[in-house]
This record gives C-alpha cells, sequence and structure tokens, in this order.
C-alpha cells in the first residue's frame, strides 16, 4: 500500500488519500498551518485503526471496552448510545476520522470556516458569524436540494448514507443525510434511518448476504439489499415512514439535529436546515 498521497486542488482545497480513506478539505483562515497539521494528523490513521480493527468490527454493547487509540474512542463514543441495535463502531469510522482531522487543524490555527470531506461524511467548523451551504445529490446525480447551516445551529457533522454509498445497507433509501455535533455522530445515524428504511419481505427488495458480496465486511451473513425495484406510491410512503420514526426518536433526544430520506421521488425531512427541490415533500 502507498503512503499517504498529498495533491492541491482547485480553490485551494487539499486532498489527502491513504488506502481505503481519501478526505478533501477546505479552510478559511491559515491554510499553511491548517492543511500542515492536517497531514501531519493524517499520516497515522490508518496504522492506528489496523491495530484495533477486530475489536472495532463486533458489535458494541453497553459493556463493549473502549479502545485505545484517539479515532477508535471517537467511534466508540459516537456508536454507544444507538447501541440498543446491531451496530459495530464502523459505522462511525469516516466520520470519526473527518472529526480527528478537522480538530488537528482547529488547534494549530484560528479558522474562520474549515471542513474535512471523508467521502461525503464531512466534519464542519464555523466560527461565530460564518455559514456553510452545500448542495445534495442524488443517486442520479439530479439535484435534491440545499443544506444550509449557521454557526449558532451548533451542528459539526454531516453524513450521507443509503444505496449507491460506500457501505452496504439493511435499507432500501437512496439517500439519507443527517446533521449532528460532530460527524461521527451523523455517520452511525444515517447509517441507522436508511436501514430503516424498508419493507420487509417485499418482493422487489433483492437482498444477499453480506459477506457474499464483501470479504472484509462486519456486518457478517446478515441480508443486505443489492437492489430495489420500482414501487407504488404507498409502499414507498410505507418505508420513508418507517425511516421517519426512526430518525424523529434519535432527534426527540438530540442525538441529532436534522434529517432528510429520500426514496424514488419521496422524501421527508425533520429540522429547518434542508431545502429541498421541488419533489413530493412531505415535513415530518
Amino acid at each position: 500500500m502507498k503512503g499517504v498521497q498529498a495533491t492541491m486542488l482547485s480553490g485551494n482545497r487539499l486532498h489527502l488519500q491513504h488506502g481505503p480513506i481519501d478526505l478533501v478539505i477546505g479552510a478559511d483562515g491559515d491554510c499553511r498551518l491548517a492543511y500542515a497539521a492536517a497531514r501531519n494528523r493524517f499520516e497515522t490513521i490508518l496504522a492506528e485503526l489496523v491495530t484495533e480493527l477486530d475489536e472495532l468490527r463486533k458489535p458494541i454493547h453497553l459493556d463493549s471496552p473502549v479502545p485505545a487509540g484517539t479515532v477508535a474512542k471517537r467511534m466508540h463514543t459516537a456508536a454507544l448510545p444507538f447501541c440498543d441495535t446491531f451496530l459495530t463502531r464502523m459505522a462511525a469510522v469516516a466520520g470519526a476520522v473527518a472529526d480527528e482531522v478537522l480538530q488537528a487543524m482547529t488547534n494549530a490555527t484560528p479558522l474562520r470556516r474549515a471542513y474535512v470531506n471523508n467521502g461525503g461524511d464531512i466534519a464542519l467548523h464555523l466560527a461565530k458569524g460564518q455559514r456553510f451551504t452545500m448542495a445534495m445529490a442524488g443517486l442520479d446525480g439530479d439535484d435534491l436540494g440545499r443544506i444550509e447551516i449557521n454557526h449558532s445551529d451548533g451542528i459539526g457533522g454531516i453524513a450521507t448514507s443509503g444505496q449507491g454509498g460506500r457501505s452496504l445497507s439493511f435499507g432500501i433509501a437512496e439517500s439519507v443525510t443527517i446533521l449532528a455535533k460532530n460527524a461521527a455522530m451523523a455517520d452511525v445515524a444515517a447509517t441507522l434511518v436508511a436501514n430503516a428504511i424498508d419493507l420487509p419481505n417485499h418482493p422487489a427488495i433483492h437482498r444477499a448476504p453480506a459477506h457474499d458480496l464483501r470479504d472484509d465486511t462486519d456486518l457478517g451473513d446478515r441480508p443486505v439489499v443489492t437492489r430495489c425495484d420500482p414501487l407504488s406510491a404507498s409502499d414507498i410512503a410505507s418505508a420513508l415512514n418507517n425511516g421517519t420514526r426512526t430518525a424523529r426518536t434519535m432527534l426527540a433526544s438530540q442525538k441529532i439535529y436534522a434529517a432528510t430520506l429520500f426514496l424514488q421521488g419521496q422524501n421527508r425531512t425533520l429540522g429547518h436546515q434542508f431545502t429541498p427541490q421541488n419533489r413530493t415533500i412531505a415535513h415530518a
């Protein structure tokens, strides 16, 4: 495996890549110091995770041991509040890496705005008076709307999960985007809400054991979705309602701040940071 690859992108953004971890980083402030800190911290993250990978792939319970590594501890802390269902700490890995690199940057120098995007899971820093806007896109590249976040919202993480992403899913969501206090928490929540958007035993939903699709999966032989054929409008609504109930519970317990759920032309939104495009929209 090659070592860390670092490249400057247009817009004065930094691209860091090492093995499966691929970051795009932006900052407003002293970028030289911020990017140097990001690269220095990124150098050892993959090696640190590999040393505890077997434990991190196990289902987490209230009595699970706390890992030793800093990023692994972030994963543990993010996953623990959700451990009443099947979950491994790997559900938080992308967000936790983004959080760790962002903290290294903000520790190194004051920044007005900064973000670390780890394959769509984003750690975000906004100084007082700052705001952040980003677009949401569907699997087909269609514009799904905008996310608008202000410093006063207290949101430090954005994560998206669903079919077509990097991870396997138990559900049929095209896209679930979650806003939370950090990227690791958002990452876990997005995974679980996407899993909940489902119609058990529906003939249009095709599944296979996770280990048949990926040798390195932490999901074992549990059935994951491989394809979802077109559904009726009522079935789409039922699946989205299942996911909405899960998201609403997370919102009520303040585990997340907002959520938007998309499936085959319909969506649901919870919270006020989302501006969807004109589709079949319901505010839950």
